[in-house]
């Protein structure tokens, strides 16, 4: 059975770094609708604020692209895909260790896909050289009844 979307977003900007709060902003609010913790809110933009980034910085290399995130909400869960149609990545397996990176001359950290891994439920990083990469982020946003029983088992430890 196919899991149906409840709603659904689009968004195509030009690969600028000034578009980076905007899309992660854009995105959170578009997630607002699940009435995710702050934390879960957070977790969000960070992992999109980092694949924005990678598009930037990675995907067009000093020239302009464009940037497309399709965000879609089905049930308790945001599925966030997000593309460019820059050069792609070799390697996504190598590309993915933490602390590799292919711009150390601009102090890059090499930790984009493990942030990004690390704040979300699931990611998933498609790639073709010369034609683009898709990174697609999954977040299950806790139902208000899973968050009541957590705060009430928190209660009691501390008693």
């Amino acid at each position: 059975m196919k899991e149906r979307i409840e709603n659904e977003m689009k968004l195509e900007f030009a690969s600028k770094a000034t578009n980076e709060s905007f899309a992660r902003i854009t995105v959170a609010a578009f997630a607002s609708q699940l009435d995710p913790t702050i934390e879960e809110l957070a977790d969000i933009k960070t992992a999109v604020s980092e694949a924005v980034t990678n598009c930037i910085i990675h995907a067009y290399e000093n020239k302009q692209g464009t940037i497309k995130i399709n965000a879609q909400l089905k049930e308790n869960q945001i599925i966030i895909q997000i593309s460019d149609n820059g050069k792609g990545i070799e390697n996504v397996d190598i590309a993915k260790e933490p602390l590799y990176t292919t711009k150390p001359n601009l102090e890059r950290s090499g930790m984009g896909f493990t942030i990004m891994e690390s704040f979300m439920d699931s990611m998933k990083v498609e790639s073709i050289v010369g034609l683009g990469t898709k990174v697609t982020l999954i977040k299950t946003i806790k139902k208000q009844e899973e968050k009541e029983k957590e705060d009430e088992i928190v209660s009691l430890t501390k008693e």
